[in-house]
């Protein structure tokens, strides 16, 4: 059964919205490409056993809204993500997590073959960021996604990291069917009203780099709360405006984007700071923020 709503087919031959009409609910009504899924709620951190039940109360949420749901690990509850996610319509790019942690690696990259051998997987990710995290050399990551892509020669592969290192590892373009890149103005400083302009710089910096593969936004994204990142200030109207103007991109470019995210998660403040339990479109309580 899909949840989806019938305004969503119309992403692929969707007109160019009309910039002074725009507003948050039409753009949300007219339909992501993709949407990171947040599993976690309130108290539950990365760690914790998410449950079938959490994954599919949270799904039926973002459904009727995007085409493609990413998640970011195959174990401890995560793999129901895909499970549910096809289930309901949508196409997924799962990812395993992969740190410096190698009994945890092999745990998640044999839990993301085994999904894409059950159908579960459209795109497969070996990895997030773990090369700007400084967790894996380089020549681990490859063993792993060569590894994947030797079990899986039918499914597209790909690792998700920031969109310079793919212009600084060119092995890494080599290894991948497709670039999974990662874009954030909010994180380089950038002043809100440059965002966008930038946001578009650096993809044009990943496609340079990927040697005519595709180039998928895996993450972009703009908190509604917090404290500034040098000139990038948090705020509810910055956050709302950044994702209405990255989807009216998305749509008349037609850029494959995955917006980050669908709901705050309390966790995420760590090494982010206060900020990171604020990028969702709607918020811990599971109600739209804007």
């Amino acid at each position: 059964m899909s949840y989806r709503v019938d305004r969503v087919l119309s992403l692929a031959t969707s007109k160019h919205l009309n910039k002074k009409s725009l507003n948050f609910k039409e753009t949300l009504d007219h339909g992501m490409h993709g949407l990171g899924f947040s599993p976690y709620g309130q108290g539950q951190a990365p760690g914790d056993v998410i449950t079938e039940e959490q994954v599919r109360a949270r799904m039926k949420i973002i459904a009727p809204y995007t085409l493609w749901v990413r998640s970011f690990s195959c174990t401890e509850g995560n793999e129901w993500i895909p499970i549910v996610a096809k289930e309901m319509g949508l196409k997924t790019l799962v990812g395993a997590w992969i740190s410096d942690d190698h009994e945890k690696n092999e745990e998640e990259i044999q839990a993301l073959i085994d999904l894409a051998n059950r159908g579960f997987v459209d795109i497969a990710a070996v990895g997030n960021e773990v090369l700007y995290r400084e967790e894996l050399e380089e020549e681990e990551l490859l063993q792993l996604m060569r590894r994947v892509k030797q079990s899986l020669p039918h499914v597209p592969i790909g690792y998700v990291d920031a969109y310079y290192e793919f212009e600084n590892r060119p092995a890494l373009v080599d290894h991948s069917d497709v670039i999974l890149s990662n874009c954030y103005p909010f994180w380089e400083g950038c002043a809100f009203e440059y965002s966008i302009l930038y946001m578009k710089d650096m993809y044009r910096r990943a496609s340079q780099a990927a040697q005519g593969k595709k180039v998928i936004i895996t993450e972009t994204g703009w908190p509604s709360r917090g404290q500034a990142f040098h000139g990038a200030v948090p705020s509810q109207e910055n956050a709302k405006h950044y994702f209405i103007e990255c989807q009216k991109w998305s749509h008349e470019e037609a850029i494959e984007m995955f917006y980050f995210t669908s709901f705050d998660e309390d966790w995420k403040v760590g090494a982010e700071g206060d900020v990171g339990a604020y990028w969702g479109i709607w918020d811990k309580n599971e109600q739209f923020k804007f």
